[in-house]
């Protein structure tokens, strides 16, 4: 749920809020903005904004200050750019897909689309495709609407996807409802906002050890439902606890585990990289259970089927389940993801190109909410798999030869550091 475009539904403190619109494209500048990066100085914000910018001058007329023009208006181009340094990182591969799981309406893949038509020259020898895991009928009508204008083929013979078609700026888009349907191949995945949403199993430390919270009817009070513990261990406390285990109160995730492994080995075998950007925690909290209807809190329990019911992610365990397979990075604070990507130059840039009180006020205001760490900036954090190789060269034979450093990983500080 966050590095949301101001289409799309911002969690606040209190979880989900819906912002003010961002300021409108007329109030972006239109030239300059190159300059102003270039003026700053050594400083650790702006690093890997510098080290992208300049390989993209090398590879063709469009730089990164003319595309990160919308970063802070539109945050969710700042994903594709990542997928684009990354591509870059590891030799630029002749193709690539991009993969998004839970794709919601659509909104951030055609953000990223956007991008990769801004970066059409860089492009032009790369065979990108779009591969989108939905599940929900409804939504992947909408995601074709928007992406498409609806100009689609159900069923296509001989290929598993349940539905193809082209987008707007000409690149093929499939849909899939499995994981495991999506070809084989160098991919980079995106789950955003798209943990929180998977079952949890929720146990508590007792006296007697572990026992599992399940739900019952209230014997006071029949047509409503309350939390219960197991009178015993159940098949769930003997699989998903970790003998480690130091809280009282834990919420597991079976199916993130799962796809977790399956994007590990993927990834591992084929190479590309995965981002998850999600609430969630490194293995700290304990009861994140939750329930919103119209954007409020709502009890988990009262009229099921009538609210969203989401639990924070733990990445400790997206960590676990990696199995050493592939290199993680994260979690790190959105804002600290957003401050390695440089908006806090790219919110100057604005500020300085925008002539009215009004813009000012907004650009000010969506930056307070992607920062803030009573709102946003803390609460939403950013996660990375990418292969071993990424991160440490693979020994070779004559330890003499000279190897050259490895770019960052855009957005992570842990590199910055070293």
């Amino acid at each position: 749920m966050v590095l949301l475009p101001a289409r799309r539904a911002l969690l606040a403190a209190g979880r989900r809020w819906l912002p003010p619109h961002y300021a409108p494209a007329a109030a972006r500048p239109s030239s300059g903005a190159g300059s102003e990066l270039e003026s700053e100085g050594p400083g650790r914000d702006t690093a890997l904004l510098r080290h992208l910018l300049l390989k993209l001058r090398a590879t063709g007329p469009v730089t990164v200050a003319e595309y990160m023009r919308e970063a802070l208006t539109n945050p969710g181009q700042l994903i594709g750019i990542w997928f684009v340094s990354e591509w870059i990182a590891t030799g630029k591969p002749r193709a690539f897909q991009l993969v998004e799981l839970g794709p919601g309406r659509g909104t951030l893949t055609d953000d990223m689309l956007r991008v990769f038509k801004q970066l059409a020259s860089l492009l032009s020898k790369c065979d990108v495709s779009v591969h989108l895991v939905e599940v929900s009928p409804k939504l992947s009508e909408i995601q074709a609407l928007r992406l498409t204008g609806g100009k689609v083929q159900s069923k296509p013979e001989d290929n598993s996807a349940y539905m193809k078609g082209i987008s707007k700026t000409g690149i093929p888009i499939s849909w899939y409802r499995d994981i495991q349907d999506v070809p084989p191949g160098y991919s980079f995945y995106l789950a955003h906002e798209f943990f929180d949403a998977l079952p949890i199993h929720k146990f508590q430390r007792t006296e007697k050890g572990w026992r599992e919270v399940l739900v019952d009817i209230d014997p006071e009070v029949p047509d409503q439902l309350r939390f219960v513990l197991s009178p015993s261990h159940t098949p769930a406390t003997e699989i998903f606890l970790q003998p480690e285990e130091t809280r009282d109160h834990v919420e597991v995730c079976p199916e993130a585990g799962v796809i977790v492994q399956r994007l590990a080995s993927r990834i591992e075998e084929d190479g590309g990289a995965a981002l998850v950007a999600d609430y969630g925690h490194d293995g700290t909290k304990t009861d994140t259970f939750r329930g919103f209807r119209d954007h409020k809190l709502h009890d988990v329990l009262t009229a099921p089927g009538t609210a969203d019911l989401t639990a924070d992610v733990d990445f400790s365990y997206l960590r676990k389940m990696a199995q050493g397979r592939t290199a993680t990075l994260g979690p790190i604070k959105q804002r600290e993801f957003l401050k390695n990507m440089g908006i806090d130059v790219r919110l100057q840039v604005l500020l300085q190109n925008s002539h009215d009180t009004a813009t000012h006020k907004q650009l000010l205001h969506s930056y307070d909410m992607l920062m803030n760490p009573k709102k946003m900036g803390d609460c939403f954090n950013f996660f990375a798999l990418l292969p071993h190789q990424r991160l440490v060269h693979p020994d070779k034979k004559d330890k003499r030869e000279s190897k050259p450093p490895l770019p960052p990983v855009a957005g992570f500080s842990e590199l910055l550091m070293k």
